[in-house]
Order: C-alpha cells, then sequence, then structure tokens
C-alpha cells in the first residue's frame, strides 16, 4: 500500500524534538513496519496559534496551490507510483488540512484522518475559516482513527471512527529490563543515586502551561513526603527549566536530580534502572512517556485525566490520581512507596500490557487493517478495531481478545 502522509500541525521531518512530531513519525514507522511506502506529502505547518482570520485565509491559499502542484506532479506518475490512501495526523481548527481533501477528490482515493477534534465554540470565532475546513475534510473522511479516546465524543455522530491504542518502540527498553542490575548501577554511579533510596523519574518537557504546572504539582506532592527515602531524577529542559528548578528549590540536590535532555537509547537504560514514574498529567493528552515507563517496569503514578486511562491501568500497572491535587499524588507515592511487593507487581504488570497491546508491531498490524478496509470501502460506522480483529481472527480459528 503506498500512503500519502501529512501532519499539518509539526511536520515529522523537523528536528525540534515534540511529542507530536514522536507520534507522526511512530505512525510512519507501524505503516513501514507492515510493507507500506509511505510518502511525506507535504511539510505545510497550517497552525495559526493566534486566531487571524488573514493568516488562515493565507493558508488555505498556499493549501491550494500546493494540492493543486501535487496532483499535477502525481498525475504524471505511473497508476502503480500514485498513493492509494492520503492518511492526515491531528486535525484540528488550529491546525486545518488545506491540501489532503482537495488532493483526494481529485485522484479518487479514501482520505483517512489520525487524531482530530472538533470544537463548535470555534464557529463564527477567530478561528471560523480553520472550524469550517476541519468540518468539512472530516465530512469526506472515509475515517477517523483515534489515539485518544477522550478525543472521540467531539465528532459529528456520522463520522466512523475506530480506536487504535497509543503505542511505542519498546524493543530497546524492554532489552535492557533483562538486566535492571546493569541498569541501576549505571544511574548510581552517573548521578550519584543511593542504591539504599527508591528512584523515582520523571521525563517531561520543561516549558511554559501545562508541563509546568505539572512539575509543580509534583514539587508540592514530594515536598509532604519528607519521611520517606527517595530521589528524583527529572529527565527533560526547556525554556522553562528555571521555574522547573525553582519549584524544586526546597529539596537538596542529593534529592532531585536534573539530568537534561537525553536521546532515546540513553532514556532506554534510564527507565529500567528506577523504582516508580511519576508524572501530574495535567491536561496530558495520553503521554507517550507513561508508556515507554511502564515498558521499563515502573508502575505509573500520575493525574487521572485526558487520554491517560488509556494507557495507564489504575489499580493494576499504576495508580490515577485527581488531577492537579499533590495532596492525592503524594498519597498514592506514600502508597506504592511503602509497598515494595505491590510496587513490583505492578511494574510488572505494566511491563506485560505494553508488550501486549501497546507495541510497535500490535500498531501496525492494526493500522494497516483499518487502512486496508478503508481502499475497500466496508468499514462499518462505530466497529471498534480490537472488535474487527476478533471477528478476522476467528475466522482462521486464532482468536484475538479483545
Amino acid at each position: 500500500m503506498r500512503v500519502a502522509f501529512y501532519a499539518p500541525l509539526k511536520s515529522p521531518r523537523h528536528p525540534t524534538p515534540s511529542g507530536d512530531r514522536h507520534i507522526a513519525r511512530l505512525l510512519i514507522k507501524a505503516l513501514e513496519s507492515r510493507g507500506c511506502d509511505v510518502e511525506i506529502a507535504s511539510h505545510l505547518r497550517s497552525r495559526d496559534g493566534l486566531g487571524d482570520p488573514e493568516r488562515q485565509r493565507r493558508l488555505q491559499q498556499v493549501g491550494d496551490k500546493l494540492a493543486q502542484r501535487y496532483i499535477r506532479k502525481t498525475l504524471a506518475l505511473p497508476p502503480a507510483q500514485r498513493p492509494d490512501l492520503w492518511l492526515t495526523y491531528h486535525l484540528y481548527y488550529k491546525a486545518a488540512d488545506w491540501i489532503g481533501p482537495k488532493v483526494c477528490k481529485a485522484l479518487k482515493i479514501p482520505y483517512v484522518v489520525v487524531e482530530a477534534s472538533v470544537a463548535n465554540k470555534r464557529a463564527g470565532g477567530p478561528w471560523d475559516l480553520g472550524h469550517r475546513a476541519v468540518l468539512s475534510a472530516l465530512s469526506q473522511a472515509e475515517c477517523v482513527i483515534s489515539l485518544n479516546p477522550h478525543d472521540t465524543h467531539c465528532l459529528p455522530q456520522s463520522i466512523r471512527s475506530w480506536s487504535l491504542p497509543p503505542f511505542i518502540e519498546s524493543d530497546q527498553i524492554s532489552a535492557a529490563l533483562t538486566n535492571k542490575t546493569a541498569c541501576r548501577q549505571e544511574l548510581a554511579k552517573q548521578y550519584a543515586l543511593d542504591p539504599g533510596k527508591q528512584w523515582l523519574l520523571s521525563i517531561a518537557m520543561m516549558r511554559p502551561g501545562d508541563k509546568l504546572t505539572s512539575y509543580q504539582v509534583l514539587a508540592r506532592a514530594l515536598r509532604g513526603l519528607p519521611d520517606l527515602s527517595w530521589q528524583l531524577l527529572i529527565v527533560g529542559d526547556g525554556r522553562a527549566r528555571e521555574q522547573v528548578q525553582a519549584a524544586f528549590s526546597w529539596a537538596a540536590e542529593q534529592k532531585v536530580i536534573f539530568a537534561g535532555e537525553l536521546t532515546g537509547e540513553q532514556l532506554g537504560r534510564v527507565i529500567p534502572g528506577c523504582d516508580i514514574y511519576v508524572w501530574p498529567a495535567v491536561n496530558e493528552a495520553f503521554g507517550l512517556s507513561l508508556l515507554e515507563a511502564q515498558a521499563g517496569g515502573l508502575p505509573v503514578i500520575a493525574g487521572n485525566t485526558g487520554g491517560v486511562p488509556a494507557v495507564v491501568a489504575n489499580g493494576e500497572t499504576g495508580i490515577l490520581t485527581t488531577p492537579g491535587d499533590p495532596v492525592a499524588f503524594a498519597a498514592a507515592l506514600r502508597c506504592l512507596m511503602t509497598a515494595p511487593v505491590r510496587r513490583r507487581s505492578m511494574g510488572q504488570a505494566a511491563a506485560e500490557k505494553v508488550e501486549g497491546m501497546h507495541s510497535l508491531a500490535i500498531a501496525g498490524e492494526r493500522l494497516e487493517a483499518i487502512l486496508k478496509t478503508c481502499q475497500k470501502g466496508y468499514i462499518q460506522p462505530g466497529l471498534p478495531l480490537f472488535d474487527f480483529c476478533h471477528e478476522q481472527k476467528s475466522e482462521t480459528g486464532n482468536t484475538e481478545e479483545s
């Protein structure tokens, strides 16, 4: 299958670290793992963060030109080299898709969206043009694939929607987990961590807004645990670094360690060496780091918000607390820190859950199944992906439980 891929909010090829870009890259890798030929159709960033109608009109004009250029280029190719399907990732009123719908009409190929949201309160306001563009694109979409089930409630009921559980590349972390002792020894040496204490871990960018608020909630929660023996390793950087450090100014340097930004390879060794992953997740979509932590065998304590419950099984692979409540967060942390058997059991369950439900291989299989049905045009509205896989494999006698 040949797929034309477009991310109007942030191009997956841009070097600046971003969770949104990371997910786009994972989608591409998942498709390529199934043998799909994925082409990034455009790098146009259509985001208008200020609500400027004139900017939206200019972006629409640029999108029209790029769409016509892509159509001409594609029609000049032999039919076998043309895309079978267009896939747009992350569609909302601030980042409309001005290209894909026009291309799909001209080439007569399915238009599919991964992650879409509709904000009807934007109708008639500064983002009205972007809002109407999203509605128009969705009216043409063969289906919408949702990584975050929290977003599906805002979609029009007429939209055919399927769920795809969030996923990560977990092989490297899982491999390191088999030698947790070596990981701990490396961490103890590199960051002067005390093996006699419990090591808490947070991984997040440091930027104003919800990320900074989450760090501040975490700082207040940990300040309420002076009687417990712990150290916190913080991985991340950004323009709010000073504010984050200020939030933890009450703690000695030996208590809170700032590791800065680390590569994926480095994280693969850091995660399995720690004990508990802690992140308040204020207004978090779902948080890939929550999955990465669980892949490394860590139980998670996080805020019960957005799509977090889709990746953390409360009471099984972690504990979800009242969003933004440092007292509740501290209580959950105390619960795990004083129950080592439960903590280890949750960590094992977390690793097994990621391997069984949130791996790149599983996501690739499910995503390919959805896109193939889009090509054939027989998607049943509202049919969950798990049900689809169950029905398909039942026919061959290999039933997959949902």
